[in-house]
């Protein structure tokens, strides 16, 4: 049984989604202050640093969003120059342009903004100016891969470019046809409000968490999708009516005060929310993983702990390692962290059972919503992958900073006369 439960509280929405009673994904947003990746906005460059190839544009948001080169080329790599050109000969101080936010602000940085334009719906991705048409990844059939590739060719006109979605395998030309023609008519009207618009302005926001993970996270494959806020149970329903009506019935609304419970206490959910937010997380086995994270990058500490194994040490410590890579992997995505990620799995003697800890960690990647990299053991012995960051991760929006230790988990013993 996979169930997605939607927790709503005032301006918060929360989602997990549970595969039995074991949570395997979690996401949350504010609505007042909802993520602005996928929003355009009409910006004016402030300042062109050619040392850097890159530019800050006022769109509005208080901090400059920064601009890269490498997102004023064309997206499309054959179309590209073989050497770039000086950013200075792109763009001016005082340019109005037209960009989309593909990195929210984080920390003292503002948001990074791209002009590859990408508007998502429910079946694929339309890209205005990208010339081509790509596939998921995920559809494995090369020829489903084939028939879908080749609908996208029909479908875009011009410059138009499409990536098909995993949601795309098996659905016919139609369908896929009325997605083009919905986020066609969607861009047509960002450019008509940039015509007129003053700078900085909003022209389009992406749309909300609800609606996203309608979209995106509700699949066939979800038995039942729970809600406990009655105003977004009619939102919901209305949005399965218009993106996929057969699975209007497996909708169901939760009532907290009947229950005298919340949804997310009913089905399981605080407490392993509490338990995949620790520092320190134990494994079933009795192993352990000490987990560390900073604004760039993270790393994650597998220990032995209490396991100490039936048959050798190298069984012992790949059956750790083992269970260590599955439930990093499900954590990474709950707790949604971006960046560099250092793991120092335990030392391995036999060289298969490296490749086979590696091999796990990387089939778990290619299922990941979240663009998720393995890129190998370094020569130091630790595993390296990056997994893309586009946003706040959920751990600080759930968690304050530390007033009394600033953030670093310890307290000055110096005495002070």
């Amino acid at each position: 049984m996979k169930r997605m439960l939607m927790h709503g509280h005032g301006e918060l929405l929360q989602t997990a989604v549970l595969l039995g009673e074991r949570l395997i994904d979690f996401f949350m947003e504010q609505s007042e202050s909802s993520g602005m990746v996928g929003n355009v906005y009409k910006g004016r460059v402030v300042n062109v640093l050619p040392g850097m190839q890159a530019a800050f544009v006022d769109i509005g948001l208080g901090k400059n969003a920064f601009l890269y080169i490498d997102d004023l080329l064309h997206p499309h790599l054959e179309k590209q120059p073989e050497q770039k050109p000086s950013i200075t000969e792109l763009v001016k101080p005082g340019q109005e342009l037209v960009v989309q936010v593909m990195k929210e602000p984080m920390g003292s940085k503002g948001a990074r903004v791209t002009t590859h334009f990408t508007l998502p719906g429910r079946w694929l991705v339309y890209m205005p100016i990208a010339g081509y048409v790509g596939v998921s990844k995920k559809i494995m059939a090369e020829s489903e891969r084939s028939r879908i590739r080749m609908i996208g060719e029909r479908l875009r006109q011009g410059e138009e470019g499409i990536i098909m979605r995993t949601a795309a395998e098996g659905e016919c030309q139609e369908s896929l046809g009325a997605d083009v023609e919905q986020l066609r008519k969607l861009w047509t009207g960002i450019q008509e409000r940039s015509l007129t618009a003053k700078a900085p302005s909003e022209l389009h926001r992406e749309a909300g968490l609800l609606r996203r993970a309608v979209r995106d996270t509700l699949t066939d494959d979800i038995d039942e999708v729970w809600l406990d806020d009655a105003s977004r149970y009619g939102e919901a329903a209305a949005l399965l009516e218009e993106m996929t009506p057969h699975l209007v019935d497996r909708l169901k609304l939760f009532d907290a005060r009947r229950e005298k419970t919340s949804l997310f206490d009913r089905f399981g959910v605080t407490e392993q929310i509490d338990a995949a937010f620790q520092s320190r997380i134990r494994l079933e086995s009795g192993g352990s993983l000490v987990w560390d994270e900073t604004e760039a990058l993270t790393v994650i500490d597998v220990n032995t702990a209490k396991y100490t194994g039936a048959i050798d040490l190298e069984d012992t410590v790949f059956n750790t390692n083992m269970e260590a890579a599955d439930e990093i992997a499900r954590l990474l995505r709950i707790r949604d962290v971006g960046g560099i990620i250092i793991i120092d799995f335990i030392d391995m003697e036999n060289e298969s059972n490296r490749e086979k800890v590696m091999n796990r960690l990387s089939d778990w990647a290619k299922r990941d919503r979240t663009k998720c990299t393995v890129f190998g053991w370094t020569r130091l012995g630790l595993l390296e992958l990056t997994r893309r960051k586009a946003r706040d991760n959920a751990a600080r929006q759930l968690n304050e900073r530390c007033p009394a230790c600033g953030g670093t988990g310890k307290k000055s013993s110096a005495l002070h006369v």
